[in-house]
């Protein structure tokens, strides 16, 4: 291809790509001014933190923090780069548990939610929350090893300030 060619394509490119987005800006509901459309659109792309709390050991060493964020509508636990427990759990999970202390072991798992696997036993982590679950009854976040039924830490939550859980 020559380089005008290219350079067209680029361009062609780049029109169709903006295209719907200036013209969402350039004709902006009638209720909303184009600084209101634009303010929203940012607002469900950003994470808002609606709890937070800081682990404590149970069976085994667990230190860092977790959060419940929303963003662009869903709802995600995240475990801070500063998470860390075990190693020596073959069988990790995440649980949003109804009491702000978890029991050493489960009888039943009827008081909590089980969100999945651990990804990895230290790191930054993110975990959907079901659209279904009410935030509200859950009081902390729990790593739990399935083999052993053993909490291997926990992190009771607190509402952050201005958030309201639902």
């Amino acid at each position: 291809m020559k380089l005008n060619q290219l350079l067209l394509l680029g361009v062609t490119s780049v029109l169709v790509a903006v295209a719907p987005l200036s013209d969402a800006i350039s004709h902006p509901a009638p209720t909303q001014t184009v600084a209101q459309t634009v303010a929203q659109t940012v607002a469900q792309s950003q994470s808002v933190a609606i709890a937070t709390g800081t682990f404590v050991a149970g069976e085994a060493p667990t230190t860092g923090t977790a959060r419940i964020v929303t963003e662009g509508g869903h709802r995600y636990l995240e475990l801070d780069t500063a998470f860390s427990t075990s190693n020596m759990g073959p069988d990790l999970h995440v649980l949003l548990d109804s009491t702000e202390k978890p029991p050493q072991t489960y009888s039943n798992l009827g008081g909590a939610v089980n969100l999945g696997s651990l990804h990895d036993f230290s790191g930054a982590q993110r975990y959907p929350i079901p659209d279904a679950i009410n935030i509200a009854d859950y009081d902390s976040v729990v790593i739990w090893c399935r083999m052993a039924n053993a909490t291997f830490g926990y992190a009771p939550l607190s509402p952050t300030s201005n958030a309201t859980i639902r």
